[in-house]
């Protein structure tokens, strides 16, 4: 069955299941003072409701102690398993404001952040966490033992009641982190840009861009300087996601890839000046920004191999149109 778009949709006919996630941008209330009021909501609830929020959660953790440690940014002070959890527990915030903004202010399902089509293919989404788990466990693992063997090894405080304590909560907050950075990065900030050019070049740097400097006080950022930067947050994901986004025209390949990439880390390889140490299985005792950077070189056109060439989408996505603006109120 055909199914036509909602009334919220600009009213010009066009098939849902034809349409890419960018015009889903169109549908609803898409004036461009929505989308500024949709930044407030965002980072008010993310950061002011948040911000109040996580040193509590901090202190049902650690006491007043883990108050203390939360304050000073030592989340090792909790723990491995606490520690991870205090790390992300802004992002449930970060999430809630991106739902409120595209419900209240935007008008429209919050699924168009990922589709245009009447239902979320998590097949797809399965797609993209096998399409780069496998590359990047072969050069992330393999090859870091491979060339670097003194650096590689099994945790020697491995603890199997602990690491079984540790998958869930990795699982569901690991999605959680990641699922809310596509849903801003990838899908809000290159919706919101569409209506200001819808240039692809200009609708993938933006994002990339954005990316990149909200990665900047990361630990590996510091360590690695402009080569981790450019290549593991500008290039990688910034960059390459986008435009996978915008040729798939959803983000469901990118919340795939992106929640595959960072499982990897937190369940599989933990590196030396991480953040936050995890539970892992492998430990990597020193980060090597050159090797860490040119591996995206492998591993990116690998996943894009597996990605288009093992799974085919079944129909690709027609271009925006933007023959009507009409509802941008």
């Amino acid at each position: 069955m055909r199914s036509k778009a909602t009334k919220e949709h600009q009213g010009i006919g066009t098939e849902v299941k034809d349409a890419t996630y960018l015009e889903a941008a169109r549908w609803g209330k898409h004036r461009g003072w929505r989308y500024l009021l949709g930044l407030v909501v965002i980072f008010f609830v993310g950061l002011v409701v948040g911000g109040i929020a996580t040193p509590r959660i901090a202190f049902l953790l650690g006491g007043q102690e883990g108050f203390a440690a939360f304050r000073r940014l030592d989340y090792a002070a909790f723990g491995p398993v606490g520690g991870f959890v205090a790390f992300r527990a802004i992002f449930p915030f970060f999430l809630a404001g991106i739902l409120l903004a595209v419900t209240l202010v935007h008008r429209r399902h919050p699924r168009t952040l990922i589709t245009a089509r009447e239902r979320i293919s998590w097949r797809r989404v399965g797609h993209g966490f096998v399409a780069w788990v496998v590359p990047f466990c072969l050069v992330a693992g393999l090859g870091q033992y491979l060339f670097y063997p003194d650096t590689f090894s099994l945790n020697v405080d491995f603890n199997f009641a602990t690491f079984a304590l540790f998958v869930p909560i990795a699982l569901v907050f690991t999605a959680i982190q990641t699922t809310t950075e596509e849903l801003f990065f990838r899908s809000y900030i290159v919706q919101g840009a569409s209506l200001v050019w819808s240039n692809r070049v200009f609708l993938a740097l933006v994002p990339a861009a954005i990316f990149a400097l909200a990665h900047l006080l990361n630990p590996e950022a510091s360590a690695g300087g402009w080569l981790t930067v450019f290549f593991n947050y500008f290039l990688v994901p910034g960059l390459v996601w986008t435009v996978v986004s915008l040729i798939d025209g959803t983000t469901e390949l990118a919340i795939g890839v992106h929640f595959a990439n960072n499982i990897g880390g937190v369940l599989l390889f933990d590196v030396a000046g991480n953040a936050v140490n995890t539970p892992t299985l492998f430990t990597i005792s020193k980060f090597h920004a050159t090797y860490t950077a040119l591996s995206m070189l492998v591993v990116v056109p690998v996943f894009l191999a597996i990605a288009y060439k093992v799974f085919k989408r079944n129909e690709a996505s027609e271009p925006v149109s933007h023959s009507s603006r009409k509802g941008r109120r």
